[in-house]
């Protein structure tokens, strides 16, 4: 299949399908999402090429594809459509996120937990029935990219002005964000950042395969844009051991399931060896830090200030491995917030300029992916750079960080006509409007695999 551009790649690969479900129709990303992926993308192939050479490989070329990074940023929901779980997942268009303030202001809400959602609903006045109905919307829209909430909760708020709903907010211990107009410029941060650590390491020869082969990653971490770093490693043939609490992630069985694990979790986790260790008890961070001491890489997206809290920051665990690479991947750093928000999506989108009115939001995880892909770059750059020189080094990225790699001035404007009874681009592109017919078109044989669901296969190819 030769699709010709950013349009062409979100019509057939299923970005505007999910990207539209909020709205009850394809429609095109209103940036260069699938582009800015294949880029990282491109960037880990050739980081990844370079280290196994300088272990010793014969590696001479690396490929990836837009196409492959599209299908990439859609494999949970691929995942999820195309599971044998008898799953009806509900999902449909409707109002929205984001909110707004009397003055007409838009901003984005979040919390994790129903209580807050409760408190926050409740101090606006807001009837119970319509808080009680827009949880499970709420709460769900990161797996469905849809969150239709009653209408009474969206013109709830624009009876308030903005100050009035972030102290509701505060009161409450949720997170509100004014969205970021696209004449308000962000603040301008690194991509991914490396600090030195002490210590050095011996070279780990090439052993054969993968580029990452012998090459050994510790990761805890949880959701999506965690989980993702390990993954990437693990695709270039990393050994990734992941480090759950006891009794394995929760997210595990979350449905719909695929085998006897939740179909969202596998497309991020399967191919990690997995052991289970309490880090609030004192044997436990002292097993982690053994742990570590026979990897390479250690990779985790803990709250701010958590690592230091277990006694398991960068110096910490550089001291039980000298050479160590520690990742750091979070929402908000290296942003100078004494008390941040959430580090969520939404809310990054929200102040990253991402969800700027001209765009409109998307309820696509855009930036948890994208936040895993850079933070696994930073990993590949400094394993690199320790086979050189032998230092470790800490590896700092975020949610905030990755949004701004991606580019903000769309190319093409993604129209598309009927035919037929199916929408279809210009230039004849059909634009995709299920993911099971996606999962079942021969055209993408070789970038997906089947097991009890479909999920991309790794998007580079080394020769």
């Amino acid at each position: 299949m030769t699709l010709r551009d950013e349009s062409a790649v979100q019509a057939a690969c299923g970005i505007m399908h999910v990207h539209g479900r909020a709205s009850g129709g394809p429609r095109r990303l209103g940036v260069d999402y699938a582009s800015a992926v294949a880029g990282v993308l491109a960037a880990q192939a050739s980081l990844a090429a370079e280290l196994a050479r300088a272990r010793g490989a014969r590696i001479e070329s690396a490929r990836t594809s837009v196409a492959q990074a599209a299908l990439l940023a859609v494999g949970q929901y691929l995942a999820v459509a195309t599971t044998d779980d008898d799953w009806d997942e509900r999902w449909e268009p409707g109002e929205r996120p984001p909110f707004r303030s009397r003055e007409g202001i838009r901003f984005e809400l979040e919390t994790l937990h129903p209580e807050g959602w409760q408190r926050f609903w409740s101090a606006l006045d807001a009837e119970q029935a319509d808080i009680a109905a827009g949880w499970w919307p709420f709460q769900q829209r990161f797996a469905t990219a849809s969150c239709s909430l009653p209408p009474g909760l969206l013109t709830r708020t624009r009876r308030f002005p903005l100050r009035e709903l972030l102290r509701a907010a505060e009161d409450a211990g949720v997170s509100v964000l004014p969205v970021r107009a696209e004449r308000d410029q962000p603040t301008r941060v690194p991509a991914v950042t490396l600090h030195d650590l002490p210590g050095g390491a011996p070279s780990h020869p090439w052993t054969g395969g993968r580029p990452l082969e012998g090459i050994v990653v510790v990761e805890s971490t949880r959701r999506i844009q965690g989980p993702m770093v390990g993954h990437v490693l693990e695709m270039l043939g990393a050994d990734v051991v992941r480090v759950e609490p006891p009794g394995g992630d929760p997210m595990r069985g979350i449905p719909p399931i695929s085998g006897d694990v939740s179909a969202r979790f596998r497309v991020l986790n399967d191919g990690k060896r997995v052991t289970e260790i309490d880090l609030k008890t004192a044997a436990g961070k002292e097993e982690l830090r053994e742990l570590v001491s026979g990897s390479d890489a250690f990779a985790h997206n803990w709250a701010p200030g958590r690592a230091e809290q277990y006694g398991l920051d960068a110096d910490d665990l550089a001291r039980a491995r000298p050479g160590l690479v520690h990742a750091w991947s979070s929402g908000w750093a290296p942003l100078p917030w004494p008390d941040p928000p959430l580090g969520t999506d939404f809310l990054v989108q929200a102040h990253s300029g991402l969800a700027a009115p001209d765009r409109a939001p998307s309820l696509m995880t855009l930036t948890d992916i994208m936040g895993g892909l850079v933070c696994a770059t930073g990993v590949l750059a400094a394993l690199l750079r320790r086979e050189r020189t032998g230092r470790g080094a800490r590896v700092d990225s975020s949610l905030y960080s990755a949004a701004g790699v991606i580019p903000r001035k769309p190319s093409g404007s993604g129209r598309f006509v009927w035919r037929d009874g199916r929408p279809v681009l210009p230039d004849g592109t059909p634009v995709r409007t299920d993911l099971r017919e996606l999962a079942a078109d021969p055209r993408f044989k070789r970038a997906l695999t089947r097991t009890t669901h479909t999920a991309p296969q790794p998007p580079w190819e080394f020769a």
